[in-house]
């Protein structure tokens, strides 16, 4: 078996990165606590429960399946929450980080992908971000994204750790197939909400900031779809199996768009209205992040093929109707 350590593997997008995982061979084992994921998304491989920050557990788990490589996504990851309690973000994001990176070289598992994101970056209005610009993290959650990235770099350099690296931003959709979905508890991402929104499941959707400096007033972002996203993560590790240096890698369209326009798009997929109101910007929150991806598309052959907003939104709204994990 070619079994590969999926941490966060029972999360949103770490559930969908074991199927795809599993579309290309892989054996994935999610290692998860289920604070924020769920055991009912593991449907593509052995489950085993654990924390980040245990690393007897960690060592056990490593000895029982002998991963070729681990896949690390397992992570908190709401800005708010970032902002007002710093120290969670700190020792659950770097200190968990840390000790998976050194149970795994340990183990002799040199092979790591990580799951990063565009928040390393910070306010870069007007700009496509590319993989040299400068992170200058506006908020925990971004500042411990960018640790674990250089402690990435300090094992590659002692311990021969091969590694890829992906920022992203905004992950939108489902699974086209409805196996497994978006499903946080409570869900702050902003289509999902939508959703919820227009379903009658919540009052209505509030809009942080309607004075940005944007051509409607709100935010924008860009999005790419689950499924390319995780896609990516397998040619990632493919790399590094071919013998290709450790990289990172941007991933993104390279178009944003502003919550005005996420609704324009939600009303016309769904035929229905989205109820909501305007709210005071959230803290953190930066005004334009677009992520340039052109050196994933010439370097691993990567496309984001599904990430128009209409098809993210559809396939979302379908796993919102027919799919869901029990509470």
């Amino acid at each position: 078996m070619t079994n590969v350590l999926v941490t966060g593997g029972a999360g949103y997008i770490g559930s969908h990165a074991c199927k795809a995982l599993k579309a290309a061979g892989y054996t994935p084992v999610t290692y998860d606590n289920l604070v924020t994921g769920w055991e009912q998304a593991v449907k593509f491989g052995p489950f085993e429960k654990g924390s980040l920050s245990d690393r007897a557990r960690l060592d056990e788990v490593f000895a029982k399946y002998q991963p070729v490589a681990v896949m690390h996504f397992a992570a908190l990851s709401q800005v708010g929450e970032a902002m007002s309690q710093p120290g969670l973000y700190w020792r659950n994001n770097v200190e968990g980080s840390l000790t998976l990176i050194e149970a795994a070289c340990a183990a002799g598992c040199k092979t790591f992908v990580f799951s990063s994101t565009c928040a390393t970056y910070g306010e870069h209005d007007n700009v496509v971000l590319d993989e040299d610009t400068p992170q200058i993290p506006l908020n925990a959650y971004g500042a411990s994204k960018r640790a674990v990235e250089n402690i990435l770099r300090d094992f590659a350099a002692s311990d021969g750790l091969n590694h890829v690296i992906f920022r992203y931003f905004n992950v939108a959709g489902a699974d086209p197939e409805g196996e497994v979905g978006e499903h946080h508890r409570p869900e702050t991402h902003l289509i999902p909400v939508m959703l919820e929104a227009i379903d009658g499941k919540r009052p209505a959707l509030t809009i942080h900031g309607t004075d940005y400096d944007t051509p409607d007033g709100t935010c924008i972002r860009d999005y790419v779809h689950v499924m390319d996203l995780v896609d990516a993560h397998v040619l990632g590790l493919k790399w590094l199996e071919a013998g290709k240096p450790s990289s990172v890698f941007n991933l993104g369209t390279g178009k944003g768009f502003s919550v005005r326009e996420v609704i324009d798009a939600s009303r016309t997929v769904t035929n229905r209205e989205v109820p909501h109101s305007e709210g005071p910007r959230r803290a953190g929150d930066a005004t334009k992040l677009v992520s340039g991806s052109t050196r994933a598309l010439a370097e691993l052959g990567w496309e984001p093929s599904r990430s128009t907003m209409p098809q993210m939104i559809a396939d979302a709204w379908n796993w919102h109707l027919n799919g869901h994990y029990d509470h």
